[in-house]
């Protein structure tokens, strides 16, 4: 579809909807209907604190998404990612349609094809993409408003000429300057980053190695490390420590901010924050009603201050 790549931008008013911070989280993501007050509560205090954007984690649907945006008065939801294995096209088409409708302006479908390790259909994964982005174009649903979650290069030109950008995972700096040449100035290009507010290194990368160990096994992410330069030795026992920093922003607030403003020296528009913390269950893959605890939410309000002066 050569037309496509001319049309598809990220508007200006996209990226000042989304702001310069948002916060992943699988926590956001109800899976228990008992937890919705919480859930509100939660919703309520990011706003309060001054964040724009919320991305869902652990593969969630536009039903998860429907949540939040109901329980929020202007916050903008993002699945991050929905993965393409899970919703016929022409129905994710419809009910992304109902949500624009219901939330105009308001949801970004994040897509991406996840891991070979989580679905049984993993399969060609590029041109299973392209033709779900078909279907999604046939069933009227804007590029505009959808993003793809891409790290190596074939996926980035994808994310470029079919969705309005980027949400790369387990992004460092440098792929951020790798992905920023492949996708040119127009398209919107939002990492995730991870943050741990602990002043310690040996306790900072003690506690990283415990949320990453998992991710680093995983192909797709092990692959994309190489490509960066990393080795094999670097991926092993939880990551070396060059690895561990290259992944996690962990200090205090002011080595925190000088870390995610590499990101956007690198070319990122926005940055997805994923705080971690000693609970290493806070960014592992599905959980099923994982509570808030209080330090992830602390964590929000201190990042709020320090990076949103609120």
């Amino acid at each position: 579809m050569d037309d496509v790549k001319s049309t598809v931008t990220a508007p200006s008013a996209l990226r000042q909807s989304l702001g310069r911070y948002g916060i992943r989280s699988i926590a956001l993501r109800l899976t228990n209907p008992a937890r919705r007050p919480e859930l509100a509560d939660a919703v309520r205090e990011l706003e309060d604190i001054g964040y724009r954007t919320v991305w869902l984690g652990a593969s969630p649907s536009m039903r998860h998404a429907r949540m939040v945006l109901e329980e929020s008065a202007r916050l903008v939801v993002a699945t991050s990612i929905q993965t393409i294995w899970e919703q016929d096209p022409a129905d994710a088409a419809k009910e992304f349609a109902a949500l624009e409708a219901a939330h105009p302006g308001r949801f970004l479908l994040g897509l991406g094809v996840a891991h070979a390790a989580t679905t049984g259909r993993y399969l060609r994964p590029y041109s299973a993409m392209a033709h779900y982005l078909d279907a999604l174009d046939a069933g009227g649903q804007p590029p505009q408003r959808r993003l793809l979650a891409s790290l190596g290069p074939k996926m980035l030109e994808l994310a470029r000429d079919r969705s309005a950008g980027s949400i790369p995972y387990l992004a460092t700096a440098q792929h951020t300057a790798q992905a920023r040449e492949v996708l040119g100035d127009g398209p919107l290009l939002a990492p995730e980053v991870k943050v741990l507010l602990e002043t310690d290194p040996d306790r900072a990368r003690t506690l990283a190695r415990l949320s990453l160990s998992t991710y680093l096994t995983i192909p797709n992410y092990a692959n994309n490390l190489l490509r960066l330069g990393f080795t094999e030795g670097d991926l092993a026992g939880g990551g070396s420590d060059q690895l561990i920093d290259a992944l996690v922003a962990w200090g205090d607030e002011e080595r925190v901010k000088r870390r995610l403003d590499e990101f956007f020296a690198a070319g990122a528009d926005h940055v997805a924050i994923q705080v971690i913390h000693e609970n290493p269950l806070s960014v592992r893959f599905v959980l099923d009603g994982q509570p808030l605890e209080p330090r992830l939410r602390e964590g929000w309000r201190r990042l709020g201050a320090a990076l949103l002066g609120s």
